[in-house]
Formats: structure tokens, sequence, C-alpha cells
């Protein structure tokens, strides 16, 4: 409550004071009326004193009420939001940025060194109306603008979630960390089995006082590593359905030695059809709806068959999904103070075809990947799936260095032998798979990442790629990316806010 100045107060005061005081002096002399007006005087300076201090308290109610009608503005390292007073609505701005630079040491890839701006990204998300949250989050970074996420949460009850629009398929457990946080600049080659982004609905929550949480979506589909395109339709009518357990029992017990720990099961299925245009015409395009294999610098191990460059496409010289896909991750981590473990294993199996009629090649085929990751920070902050928060920021001058986390990775692809023969007897000029391609691979990853404060991060990593060929199959003609084993070298300079 606002008062009045002190110095209206005190004059106040002092006058009914005086005023008092002299009244019994006057009043040996003063008539009963002169008794009555200074009395009057009284009570109308009392009154006077009453509505000005009700006026100061009035303006303070009117300051507080306008107060909580104006937006909040929120600044910080890592934070930029614009939220109404209550909280109800808000707009938060993130972005990121990641610069990397790759050198190869393999005489096959060394025409690919360079610097590239991997990712480039402004995040709007942000709620309104109390329950419901969006989120968009664009991408800049390549030859063309594509949007990532799109979508929207409604959160019926804290435990019960419903979204819609475009995110991430609830299977991988590495594919669903944030990009800013994952221990390497790449995600393990075991991904290549994980979808992606794609759009549909999606339910989730937590349950038992969070200790498990649960995602089931319904989408248009997508195989393998791959990312629906926005404006894609479900193919053949059919959608694809995938869901996800996670359980961290001990998360609720700080004193527990397993409150880092967490593991649980993710999973899609669905029916896919690949198609072509106008086939074996020069108007003809295939949408094969199958997903190539990248290694950790990038460079494709395994692709299926498309027709040859200067070859008309057709039926004969392409392969596409043709029935059903599934694949299943059990998945885990663990983290307990510097310390963090991620591990996780795919079998993946989609059906596919070559050629027509007498000469149709069908096939399920069964690839398996796995991932284990480990990262310990130097420094001895505590390492958890949402990243490392370094206690101290970059200041030579006051000799703080942030955080340093070392990190290292083995993970592994195996590719289903039949996609490279044709149990008709075709052999290799009619299997499902393109010539040049490697069977298994398997990837050894070191690295050190350097936290200089809670939004810029410097990581230096080196991978090895080691290429299994089918027996019998074409030997890569020198200069293709798999005539040698990869060895990679990648920097990456991030902002991430």
């Amino acid at each position: 409550m606002r008062t009045l100045p002190t110095a209206v107060r005190t004059a106040l005061a002092t006058t009914l004071t005086a005023v008092v005081l002299t009244a019994p002096l006057s009043a040996q002399t003063a008539s009963a009326s002169d008794l009555d007006a200074l009395r009057e005087q009284i009570r109308l300076l009392d009154q006077k004193l009453r509505v000005l201090e009700r006026n100061s308290e009035l303006k303070d109610e009117t300051a507080a009420a306008d107060a909580k009608k104006l937006p909040k503005i929120t600044v910080s390292d890592g934070r930029f939001e614009i939220a109404s007073a209550d909280g109800a609505n808000s707009l938060r701005l993130r972005g990121l940025v990641q610069g990397d630079g790759r050198f190869y040491f393999d005489d096959a890839n060394a025409a690919q060194d360079g610097f590239l701006l991997r990712r480039a990204r402004l995040i709007f998300e942000g709620k309104f109306a109390e329950r419901f949250s969006y989120v968009i989050q664009p991408e800049f970074a390549g030859s063309s603008v594509s949007i990532l996420d799109a979508n929207v949460n409604l959160a019926i009850t804290p435990d019960f979630n419903v979204q819609a629009g475009r995110f991430k398929t609830p299977v991988g457990l590495e594919q669903l960390q944030a990009d800013p946080v994952a221990f390497f600049n790449e995600r393990s080659v075991a991904t290549n089995l994980a979808p992606n982004r794609d759009v549909g609905l999606q339910v989730h929550g937590a349950v038992l006082e969070k200790r498990i949480g649960y995602q089931a979506a319904l989408t248009n589909g997508v195989i393998d590593g791959g990312n629906s395109p926005t404006d894609a339709l479900n193919n053949e009518g059919d959608f694809t359905v995938s869901g996800r357990l996670f359980a961290t029992p001990f998360a609720n017990n700080k004193d527990s030695a397993l409150k880092g720990l967490g593991f649980g099961v993710g999973g899609a299925t669905g029916n896919y059809g690949g198609s072509i245009a106008n086939s074996g015409t020069a108007a003809g395009s295939a949408t094969s709806l199958l997903n190539t294999y990248r290694t950790d610098g990038q460079q494709t191990f395994f692709r299926y068959r498309t027709a040859a460059t200067g070859t008309n496409t057709s039926f004969a010289n392409t392969t596409l999904a043709n029935g059903n896909a599934f694949v299943i991750s059990p998945q885990a981590y663990f983290y307990s103070g510097p310390l963090g473990i991620l591990a996780e294993y795919f079998t993946s199996s989609t059906e596919v075809s070559i050629g027509s009629g007498a000469t149709l090649n069908q096939q399920k085929i069964e690839n398996t990947a796995y991932n284990l990751s480990v990262g310990y920070v130097l420094t001895g902050e505590d390492s958890s799936f949402k990243g490392v928060t370094p206690k101290t920021n970059f200041n030579p001058t006051a000799g703080t260095w942030g955080a340093f986390e070392i990190v290292a990775r083995f993970a592994n692809v195996d590719i289903d032998d039949a996609a490279f023969t044709d149990p008709d007897g075709g052999g290799a000029a009619t299997s499902l798979a393109a010539a040049n391609n490697a069977t298994e691979v398997n990837t050894y990853g070191l690295g050190l990442n350097w936290y200089l404060s809670k939004t810029v991060r410097v990581n230096f990593n080196v991978f090895q790629n080691d290429f299994k060929l089918v027996p019998g199959n074409t030997v890569p003609v020198t200069g293709n990316a798999l005539s040698d084993d990869e060895t990679v070298f990648i920097t990456r300079v991030q902002v991430s806010f």
C-alpha cells in the first residue's frame, strides 16, 4: 500500500497537534462557537488526510492491475521468451547453428574434404490457452529451406497428451535425443534403421510418478532412417503404427545409484508400396520409398538398385518397397555423475521387389544394427540425456575454461545377404541392391567435446568405418567410396540457445 509522502504527513500531524494543544488555552477565553469551529476544522483536516491516503492506495492498486496486463520478457544465456503476465501464452525463440569441417584420410573420399553448414535452425515454440503448446522448426542449411517439425500439443492431463503435425517417430533412442546434446557430431550408423520424422497423430505422457513414459503414433509412414515429406500422403491408404515404452524406475530417488538408469523398447510397422510412373520411357520416374544408408562421414555405403544414369527407369532396374516393414529397438541409457552410456539395438525387416511378372524378385530383407556410446566429463559436471551444462564459462582472464568431455562409440550395421542375390539364379544382375555396396560396416569413434558455455560448443571427432563386401560381389572400383575403409576427422563449432 502506498502512503503519503513523509513531509506531507509530518505537516498535517504538526498542524493537528498544534490545534489540539492550543485548544485548552484558547478555551479559557474562547466562546463555545469558537470551540465548535475548531472541532470542525480538525474534522475537516482529518477527512482530507483520509482522502489523500485513499487516493494514494487507489494509484497503487491501478499500477498493480496495469502491471499484471504487461507481457513478461525474459532474456538470458540460452533463452529468449515473451510470455503473457499470467503465463498462459508464450513464444520462445531458440536457435541452432552447426558449422562442420570434414577431412578424410582415405584416398577414396579425399575429394570430399571441406567445410559445410550442417544445421541452421530458428525454432519457435511456446504455448497458448494454458493447455496447448506448439513447435515450428525450419531448417535453413542445405540447398533449400525445409520444415523439420511443425506440431501442436494438447495437454489434456499431465499424464496424457495429444500431438498432431510433424514430429520424430517414437522408435530410436539416439534419434529422439536433441541434436545439440548428442555425444558425437553425427548419430551412429545404427540410426540408419530408425525412422525419423513423420506426419500424423501421437498420444504420449508419463505415468506412475513419471517413472514410465509412453508414446503411440499413427502416421503416414517412413522406412529405415527416412523423413516423411510434409505434404506426403500415406501410401496405398495404409498408415504406420509406432510406439515406445521407456522406464526410469529410480529417477525419483535422489540417493539411488541407479537414478540415471532408463530402459525401454520402441517399434513401428506399416505396409509400403513403391511405384513407377511411365515405366521404361524417358519420362519414367520412381517413388521407391526406400532409403540409402550412410557412414559417420555421410558417405553412402548401401542403397537399393536404381536406374543407371542415361537409362530409362523401369520395374526391371529399380527396387521398390513392396509389402510390410517392421522395426523394433530395445534401448537403454545410464548416467551417473560425469559418466554417460547409451546403447540400442535394431532389427528391421522390409519386403522389397525388383522386376515384374516372370522376372519378379521379391524378398523380405532383414537388417540389424547396434550402437554403444560412452561419454565422460573430465571437468566433473554431470552428464545426462539432455546434455552437459558447464559450471564455468570460457574466460582465460579469470582462469576458467568451460567443460571438457571425452566420448567413444562402437556401432554396426549388417545388411541381409539376400539383398545381393536373386534366389531364382539371376545373380548380381537382378539383385535388389545396387552395385558397389557393403553388406556390413563396423564403425569406431573417438571424440573430445569442449563446452565453452551453455550455448557454445566445439567438437573434435574421428571415425573409422570398416566395410565388408559380399563374397563374389564386384569389388568397388578405385575412387568409389567403398574402395577404402573410411577414416574421417570431423570438427564442429556449435551455437545453441
